[in-house]
């Protein structure tokens, strides 16, 4: 049976059905403006490290629970972009987060507290103690990955078929991890200059160079930078800037 818009809010607004807002989906619940980043960028690699254990926690992250990457249709439109832009010399982008979960957020919040937990620091944060995670903004109660319009990833190689070398590996936390690490992003000059490691680890120029080259295009496509990780950027002008969404991480139906 039809009923029509008007007839719902005449409905709705009668003392006989009061509970019809209470039953509406909460705008952080609504997926209508995200899409599965495959269905627009096919090509993308997906190694969603959240879904499985190899992450700086060591298990499954609340709120995945399928391994696919979401974005808003303005981001995974944008970044279809960056896809032909470095298809185009011979590259693939590897996608290790996108769209991301309160209840992620939350979980990494729970772990962040508990400093007992570091079965992963020789593998994600080696040089720092658990407890400045807070301190040094590592851990954060709200993600610009929760607002839909953030990407982690890297480069492919399709020649080698091999993922590009970095110099360090996704969600390395420390001064290793900044674009200004040995070299100046904004001119694309390698410097070497490693003196904010605080075990002496550095990169090589080609290291540099691959980060560059992703960095380039990401820019070139709208996208902005963090200061932080060489492999996070947000999409410019995200259309849902103060938008924290809660739903889960799974295969959108079209």
């Amino acid at each position: 049976m039809f009923i029509s818009s008007a007839a719902i809010s005449l409905f709705c607004g009668s003392s006989v059905l009061t509970s019809c807002s209470d039953n509406e989906p909460s705008p952080t619940d609504d997926t209508s403006q995200f899409v599965t980043l495959t269905d627009v960028v096919p090509d993308a690699i997906l190694e969603i490290r959240y879904f499985g254990t190899y992450n700086f926690v060591g298990s499954r992250i609340d709120g995945y629970e399928e391994p696919t990457a979401l974005l808003t249709k303005k981001a995974a439109e944008a970044l279809k972009a960056v896809s032909d832009d470095v298809r185009a010399k011979g590259y693939r982008l590897k996608i290790f987060d996108a769209y991301r979960p309160q209840k992620a957020v939350d979980y990494f919040v729970r772990w962040a507290a508990d400093l007992s937990a570091t079965e992963m620091k020789p593998y994600f944060y080696p040089d720092l103690d658990k407890s400045v995670l807070f301190e040094q903004e590592y851990i954060m109660e709200k993600s610009g990955h929760t607002r839909g319009s953030t990407v982690d990833l890297t480069l492919f190689d399709m020649k080698s078929e091999k993922e590009v070398d970095m110099g360090g590996t996704f969600d390395w936390f420390g001064p290793e991890s900044h674009p200004d690490f040995c070299g100046n992003p904004d001119t694309g000059e390698y410097t070497g200059d490693n003196s904010k490691s605080p075990a002496g680890r550095s990169i090589t120029a080609t290291q540099f160079e691959n980060r560059m080259i992703l960095r380039k295009a990401m820019l070139a496509h709208g996208f902005k930078p963090l200061d932080s990780e060489w492999w996070h950027f947000t999409l410019n002008n995200e259309p849902f800037p103060d938008t924290y969404f809660t739903f889960p991480v799974k295969q959108l139906t079209k």
